[in-house]
């Protein structure tokens, strides 16, 4: 019998950590609904991230706090276009191979990229298709030989491997080069804003070929084999696309639109400093950067008589009056945040793409009696 006090408690304290684990379930799943994601991601395959996404974040993160209020975060002025959520998708397409290639073809490859994470209130303002190749990949033939790059939208789904028919395509890019020593990149907005409304998403077909402006026989004698040998160092494609998330924009535009004065003294309601770690809450995996941030709170007193450095709206001073003269019936007006700023975030969705999102309201910069 003596052991059933004890018992009791361990069973208290089992049925509380339950129903907390429960509740904070709940909450994360919220939160995460919020971030526009399904579930806590767990990337598998990660990609690296890529270099454009870290100088935006870089230079997000480096603005003084004044650029910050000052900065829209409904436009991304790195493309000058509207957008709050800038998204890397891989391509999941795979090469195509040929008994006979036509047009001294030296590579033919379909791409593909699964826009379906978009949610459906994100309106899409940019799509960029990147062609990466490796520095100095290949360099101009002694011959002056040139090679020629095409870009086909694909209107009929074809079987793994095999090529696509000529009818079933449309030409969106055609573009000569002799020397390329860095990345092209492709404007696909109308294309893609066509998958999401339109059409069907069936991918594109890439092509890269020798030109024969040389004639037949110099290629010939040079051999189609030597000049194509150097576009084995093709990389990777990828597609960044920009969408804008209109209520994240009218919450933000009528924050900015108030003027606060910061509290001081340290007794009465004033932000307190709270660093929240991403690692604490067990989202380290997914999120690239940053580790945590500088989130902090609101505590403090709101006295009678309530002053403006207190922040205070009128319905609060009217508030504190009646609280003064009858304490018991009516509460005192709540220290709450009054101005919150934006941070941004880079991690990896559910689909292990890498994405920069503009989030609003994640960080207490002054707080207010209410």
């Amino acid at each position: 019998m003596g052991l059933l006090p004890s018992f009791r408690a361990s069973l208290a304290w089992a049925l509380l950590a339950a129903v907390l684990a429960t509740e904070l379930s709940l909450q994360e799943s919220l939160l995460l609904k919020s971030l526009g994601l399904s579930a806590k991601p767990s990337p598998k395959s990660p990609i690296p991230v890529p270099s454009v996404l870290w100088r935006i974040f870089q230079k997000r993160k480096t603005l003084p706090s004044a650029n910050k209020d000052l900065a829209d975060g409904c436009r991304v002025e790195e493309f000058n276009v509207p957008g709050n959520i800038i998204r890397v998708f891989a391509d999941q397409g795979h090469f195509i191979h040929n008994g006979q290639p036509p047009r001294l073809l030296c590579l033919q490859k379909r791409l593909y990229f699964n826009l379906s994470v978009l949610e459906e209130s994100e309106r899409l303002t940019m799509a960029q298709l990147e062609i990466k190749f490796s520095h100095n990949s290949y360099h101009t033939s002694s011959q002056g030989q040139v090679f020629e790059l095409r870009l086909y939208q694909s209107s009929q789904l074809s079987l793994r491997g095999m090529p696509s028919q000529e009818g079933s395509r449309k030409l969106l890019v055609e573009q000569s080069f002799a020397q390329l020593h860095k990345s092209l990149l492709f404007n696909l907005s109308g294309v893609a804003k066509d998958w999401r409304t339109y059409s069907r998403n069936l991918g594109l077909v890439l092509e890269i070929s020798v030109s024969s402006g040389g004639g037949a026989s110099a290629l010939a004698s040079m051999g189609l084999q030597s000049l194509c040998a150097s576009i084995d160092s093709f990389l990777d494609t990828s597609l960044l696309v920009v969408t804008l998330s209109q209520q994240q924009c009218k919450a933000s535009r009528r924050r900015r639109s108030a003027h606060y004065t910061p509290v001081t003294p340290s007794n009465l309601c004033k932000p307190r400093r709270l660093y929240i770690s991403f690692s604490d809450v067990g989202w380290e995996n997914w999120i690239i950067a940053p580790q945590g941030y500088m989130a902090n709170y609101c505590l403090g007193e709101c006295p009678f008589p309530l002053t403006a450095e207190l922040n205070s709206t009128n319905h609060a001073i009217l508030q504190t009056m009646v609280h003064s003269l009858d304490p018991e019936g009516t509460p005192q007006p709540c220290c709450v945040p009054v101005r919150l700023s934006p941070i941004s975030i880079l991690y990896y969705d559910n689909n292990d793409n890498v994405v920069l999102r503009h989030y609003e309201d994640m960080v207490v910069d002054e707080c207010g009696c209410r």
